[in-house]
């Protein structure tokens, strides 16, 4: 529980690239601020200089995408983990101190799902005219599921009759429509990265069998 009031109702949030690792930079959040950022996904702050609420990248689309939050040992601050999109600084620097944040997309292609989806998340809220995912979006859950499906079944044809390249570009497509889905329920890549790495746990299935045991499995 977030101790609002040892401050006067504000706490700090320290905002963290949940890939690099890097403190971004510092707001201050109150109940409201931190509210919103659950409801919207986006990070938001209370403006001790405006005395109102704003949201990181409402002017300049450097939106701050939550990944997490977590609260210290003390319950008055916030460890915000997040995917930046653009630099974070209004001064146009990745940081509010100068350095650079070398994202590790650069170094690691599987890391780059959570900037395609951050893209894919800008398109759902800016719906721009001839976007082929603006479409999609605008066809609604059941179409966008269905064209999982579609891409599915040609994956499944590439791996079985077709060459290997071929089998790439379907699997691509398929994981961006699925990138698309997740999009449109609210859930991110990242849910799923999650899921899996629980899964690696080898007493997860051991778990998940007394789980079902008890009755107590969703």
């Amino acid at each position: 529980m977030i101790d609002f009031e040892k401050m006067g109702g504000l706490v700090p949030a320290i905002i963290q690239d949940a890939t690099t690792r890097k403190v971004l930079m510092l707001g201050f959040m109150n109940e409201e601020a931190y509210q919103k950022t659950l409801e919207t996904k986006h990070v938001t702050f209370w403006s001790r200089t405006r005395q109102t609420l704003w949201t990181k990248g409402e002017t300049s689309g450097h939106f701050l995408n939550l990944v997490d939050m977590k609260i210290d040992c003390d319950n008055d601050t916030l460890l915000v983990q997040v995917h930046p999109v653009g630099p974070t600084c209004h001064t146009g620097t990745d940081t509010c101190w100068g350095e650079e944040n070398s994202p590790l997309q650069k170094e690691s292609p599987l890391a780059f799902l959570s900037e395609l989806q951050d893209f894919i998340d800008k398109r759902k809220q800016e719906m721009p005219e001839g976007s082929y995912t603006t479409k999609l979006f605008k066809d609604g859950v059941n179409k966008i599921a269905q064209k999982v499906g579609e891409e599915a079944l040609e994956t499944v044809i590439e791996a079985t009759n077709g060459t290997d390249d071929h089998l790439v570009y379907e699997a691509s497509d398929l994981l961006y429509h699925l990138i698309v889905l997740l999009t449109e329920k609210g859930l991110r890549i990242e849910d799923v990265a999650e899921e899996l790495h629980r899964r690696h746990d080898p007493e997860w299935d051991k778990q998940r069998r007394e789980a079902k045991a008890a009755g107590t499995m969703k």
